[in-house]
């Protein structure tokens, strides 16, 4: 039997305020978001949102493990079944989260910490935590496994995991800073495949990306 509306609707709530909140933090950044302006934009009142988020603190930190953490979780899962070599996974792997970032408006959100972490440090915790520390960790393991194999270069695996990573934080944050400002706009998942195919010229040990 299929559930009464009511209930359905009930239980799609928490989903439907996390939404809003990702919008109005992009927008807005954390400081001037209203509680009231996401309980608007998920079409419920402030004291609904209050019964499942009773603070901002909480919306970030349901937005982090609801739009970004589940698909980091997803790109562990995949790369640790795959046997490919190490060019071949970050090919995949970095255009991927390029389009994720660029869908969801991920780079306001990294914008908004790095802006503001300073009086809210609550955000960057949860942000290192939940989306920095394991998108290194994937990465520096990969590139282990990598000199392992004698894929790859010596070096320390988290500062190849840095200077990968790095441009697709750059262009992320350009993207929602310098666009709207007469910087033009920038293809992020090209962006992404441009830098692996040049990273690993250097990293790989016979020189050749697939």
């Amino acid at each position: 039997m299929t559930q009464p509306k009511w209930k359905r609707r009930k239980e799609a709530r928490p989903a439907e305020i996390i939404a809003a909140a990702l919008a109005v933090f992009a927008d807005k950044g954390f400081a001037a978001a209203r509680t009231e302006d996401i309980a608007k934009h998920a079409g419920i009142s402030k004291g609904a949102l209050y019964l499942y988020f009773p603070t901002k603190e909480d919306l970030f930190r349901a937005v982090v493990e609801e739009a970004v953490v589940p698909n980091i979780e997803a790109f562990q899962k995949q790369l640790a079944a795959s046997d490919l070599p190490l060019a071949n996974l970050l090919l995949m792997l970095l255009p991927g989260l390029a389009e994720i970032v660029a869908q969801r408006r991920l780079g306001a959100v990294a914008k908004m910490v790095v802006g503001e972490s300073g009086n809210f440090p609550e955000l960057a915790k949860v942000w290192y935590e939940k989306v920095i520390s394991p998108a290194l960790c994937m990465l520096s393991g990969l590139i282990v496994r990598a000199q392992e194999r004698g894929e790859v270069r010596s070096g320390d695996p988290r500062t190849h995991a840095f200077s990968i990573m790095g441009p697709l934080l750059m262009g992320a944050i350009w993207q929602e800073t310098f666009t709207a400002a007469g910087g033009g706009d920038v293809d992020l998942p090209a962006v992404a495949r441009q830098h692996v195919e040049t990273v690993l010229g250097g990293l790989l040990l016979n020189g050749d990306a697939p």
